[in-house]
């Protein structure tokens, strides 16, 4: 899939209460994140670069050097502006005396033709005389879309003050409607399930909370442009073989970071029992049993170089049990679990047997899927830590997935061992009654106060770009509890059965009866809330009074 440039113009405004941001709202009619509210933005056009004839201020050369790339910087920016103005009905441009365009200049008139792509906005300059001030603008952000959705696009992320006099609008086409908002506020209302956000609109606007004025904004902006991270094709190999992998890869992060040489030298595949270190003094070791829900496998992970900590040694294989004991000597201060569910903890006994080590974890809860044979010698509690031959990990209770989920995070090289709370390739099974979705949002929520650079999940690859990965989970969580409450406002009373057709009719009928678990825990987590109850087996809906 073509990956298209595009950029967007994040408009700010001081006001009594503090700092302002314009959001807009996409139609619900859109391919692309129906009904999302975003920054105005789009892709950027072929003939963006005629506009640089009109730029005052810093030039391409300097405004690419600052974006990391080789040219064409200014082109994201005029892209930026332009979309602004089709969008929103506010363009960043000055008359030839240098002034900033007021809310009733002629230029506005114009703004459908551009829309409607019957005026560039070079045409727009040289028609009214214009100049558009780069300078003014401030590079913020890069993102690019992942795989899965219909559109990717690589995108940059511009600020810049709201011209005075002009009065925002939407469009009435692309967009419905346009709210300027604190951007505290905003992230709030997202939290709340009552505005649909994306990822990079959530990463941007919790960087614009950090500051009281557009003046400290923009100082830190200019300051601070955001640090490159690799975009570009990876090598690698697989099945002995040289492959390439693209950015959003299941291996690109792990391969970036293993070998940022781009030697070629990583493996692009899991292979059951063997060991690789994906940090220092930090081992993965697979175990056997790849499935739907286990991926390739569940990954244990052995710290240390003379003692070690292992880190879920997974379920009670024997072959596994083996290659932990080779790779250790048989040396096994400590065993940590995450959660005790079948594939994670089985093989505690084993090894306590063989080895006399400490465990730590918690209890398992009643339910099936649970290992009831586990015993832990220590109960840690959310905040300890725990001393390793690799660092201190630091132990984060996480419960949503099971109530008894642990995350450990080696401080010292912000990993987190993610367990099943976070994993690679696949959607986190939220079960009630011991599975909690509200649970599981919040303890997301709180894994971003982290200080984190790679997430070391139970299943997959080593994810980089943490916060994004835990941006993306809360956004895909609450996109389905939305649709979860529309259709629960359109059909209560209602049976979940039904609920489920309506609000998962985007997944395959056949697994329907999975997802109607997953439907019973978001109605759950709106009944923990008081946006939905429940009488005998019908749900209803909570109507704000």
């Amino acid at each position: 899939m073509e990956i298209r440039p595009a950029a967007t113009l994040v408009l700010v405004r001081d006001t009594s209460d503090g700092l302002e941001v314009l959001l807009l709202q996409r139609t619900w009619d859109a391919v692309f994140m129906p009904g999302y509210f975003v920054f105005p933005g789009g892709r950027v056009e072929e003939d963006e670069t005629h506009g640089q004839e009109h730029v005052i201020g810093a030039g391409d050369a300097e405004i690419s050097q600052i974006m990391s790339v080789d040219e064409g910087g200014a082109d994201y920016m005029l892209a930026a502006v332009r979309e602004c103005f089709e969008e929103s009905g506010v363009l960043v441009a000055v008359d030839k005396q240098g002034n900033p365009i007021s809310g009733d200049h002629p230029v506005h008139a114009d703004r459908k033709s551009v829309f409607d792509g019957e005026l560039s906005l070079a045409n727009l300059c040289e028609k009214y005389g214009l100049a558009i001030p780069l300078d003014r603008l401030a590079y913020l952000g890069h993102w690019i879309t992942p795989p899965g959705p219909p559109r990717r696009f690589d995108t940059r992320f511009f600020v810049t003050p709201a011209p005075e006099g002009q009065l925002a609008g939407h469009d009435g086409v692309e967009t419905i409607d346009h709210v300027w908002i604190r951007p505290e506020q905003a992230l709030e209302d997202h939290r709340n399930g009552q505005r649909l956000l994306g990822l990079p609109t959530i990463r941007t606007l919790r960087v614009l909370s950090d500051f009281d004025t557009a003046e400290a904004l923009m100082r830190y902006a200019h300051a601070n442009p955001p640090e490159p991270y690799p975009s570009q094709p990876w090598p690698a190999l697989k099945k002995g073989k040289a492959v390439t992998l693209e950015p959003g890869a299941p291996a690109y992060d792990e391969a970036a970071k293993l070998d940022p040489e781009g030697e070629g030298s990583t493996r692009a595949e899991i292979i059951p029992g063997e060991p690789v270190e994906v940090a220092a003094r930090v081992i993965r070791l697979t175990a056997p049993n790849p499935g739907m829900m286990t991926g390739p496998g569940t990954n244990t992970y052995i710290l240390g170089h003379e003692r070690f900590t292992v880190i879920d040694p997974g379920p009670a294989n024997e072959s596994h049990i083996e290659r932990i004991l080779e790779v250790t000597g048989g040396v096994v201060d400590q065993v940590l679990v995450t959660h005790t569910h079948q594939d994670h903890s089985p093989a505690v006994a084993a090894l306590k047997e063989r080895t006399g080590c400490r465990v730590f974890g918690w209890p398992a809860p009643e339910g099936a899927g649970q290992d009831q044979t586990f015993r832990a010698d220590d109960e840690p509690e959310h905040g300890d830590l725990i001393v390793t031959e690799a660092g201190i990990l630091k132990v984060l209770h996480t419960p949503g997935h099971a109530s008894n989920h642990l995350c450990f995070l080696l401080t010292e090289q912000k990993l987190l061992f993610s367990g099943d709370h976070i994993m690679q390739g696949s959607t986190v099974v939220i079960n009630p009654p011991d599975g909690d979705m509200k649970a599981y949002i919040e303890s997301l929520y709180e894994l971003l106060a982290e200080s984190v650079r790679y997430i070391a999940p139970a299943h997959g690859f080593l994810m980089g770009q943490p916060e994004a990965v835990i941006d993306f989970l809360i956004t895909h969580r609450l996109s389905r509890e939305h649709k979860v409450a529309r259709a629960l406002e359109a059909l209560a009373p209602v049976d979940l059965k039904t609920l489920t057709a309506k609000a998962y009719d985007d997944v395959p009928a056949a697994i329907h009866g999975l997802a109607a678990r997953s439907a019973l825990a978001h109605l759950l987590k709106l009944e923990a809330e008081h946006r939905a109850f429940r009488e005998h087996d019908l749900w209803h809906a909570v109507h704000d009074s």
